[in-house]
């Protein structure tokens, strides 16, 4: 648990969350500014928006064809998740072109404040992460957007909806993965559900109402040369009550190239839209996503 307050006040705090970056993958922030009432309006947003005909989310093109749902590919249900989202880019969010659907006037604005309130506590754990690596890249203190590209126009908001699944003991809510980000933000309610991986292990995140969510993603443990780790992930299926979460993805643009914090670095260059592309295929092929292994200088991947 890391007071941002505190750290950003310089009273400490900056080595706990390294810690938690190399050991963990995940932490919680406190303090974070991310006020309590903005994330119950968010809420109240995102279960009026679930709360369409699947019909009228299915052609939400006014949300940029956003709208997801299980994985239509699946072959087995331990190959599905039981949930719904909208992940939408932030570009869209703050394009004057953009218009709400139906009657849900408000669901624009409700998801500006928080993709700004959330993107103050990426960009400030980022910076803090980079500047404890003492980067030869770009300078010690040299935060990871001004290294990778990141910045309002290239991140990404996620609405979340888990419904209540009749067969939980057999499917996931969502399938074990790793982020394909630098960062990742979240606000889960107090269903709880988040698990980690941790020494071979699964790993409950319980739900703090205080608290927001930070883990690492591929392309920051890359960029890190390892020394942060993207940890596998997942939401366990629920047979009682429907869950909501918020995700904001801290991403660069397609063509950034993915450099290193200093050499020599395990991984060779490559650029975002390379990344998801190749995860793309391999999930296509494979059935599940290899990510970093691809990228290694010497891969053991064919």
């Amino acid at each position: 648990m890391i007071d941002l307050k505190r750290l950003t006040r310089g009273h400490g705090g900056a080595d706990a969350m390294v810690r938690a970056a190399s050991e963990w993958g995940f932490f919680q922030v406190t303090n974070h500014e991310v006020s309590r009432e903005l994330m119950e309006k968010m809420r109240r947003e995102q279960a009026r928006l679930f709360r369409l005909p699947f019909e009228t989310k299915e052609k939400a093109g006014l949300l940029n064809g956003s709208y997801r749902w299980g994985n239509p590919t699946a072959t087995s249900l331990r190959h599905l998740s039981w949930s719904e989202a909208f992940h939408v880019p932030l570009a869209t969010i703050f394009d004057d072109d953009y218009h709400d659907f139906g009657d849900l006037t408000s669901l624009r604005g409700v998801m500006q404040e928080v993709a700004e309130a959330m993107s103050r506590v990426a960009n400030t754990v980022a910076e803090v992460l980079a500047a404890k690596l003492q980067t030869t890249r770009t300078g010690h203190g040299a935060g990871v957007a001004a290294a990778t590209g990141c910045d309002e126009t290239t991140c990404f908001l996620r609405l979340n909806r888990y419904p209540t699944c009749p067969f939980p003991a057999e499917t996931f809510g969502m399938v074990p993965h790793t982020d394909s980000d630098f960062l990742t933000v979240l606000c889960q309610d107090e269903v709880g559900g988040l698990q980690l991986m941790k020494d071979s292990r699964w790993v409950a995140v319980k739900p703090r109402p205080d608290a927001l969510i930070v883990n690492i993603g591929d392309l920051f443990q890359a960029w890190s040369n390892n020394r942060y780790k993207s940890v596998e992930h997942k939401v366990v299926a629920n047979a009682k009550t429907d869950r909501l979460s918020v995700a904001y993805f801290l991403c660069p643009s397609y063509g950034s190239l993915i450099g290193t914090c200093g050499e020599p670095s395990p991984y060779r260059a490559f650029t975002f839209g390379e990344y998801r592309k190749r995860v793309q295929e391999d999930v296509r092929r494979t059935g599940k996503k290899i990510g970093l292994l691809n990228f290694l200088r010497h891969s053991p991947v064919q």
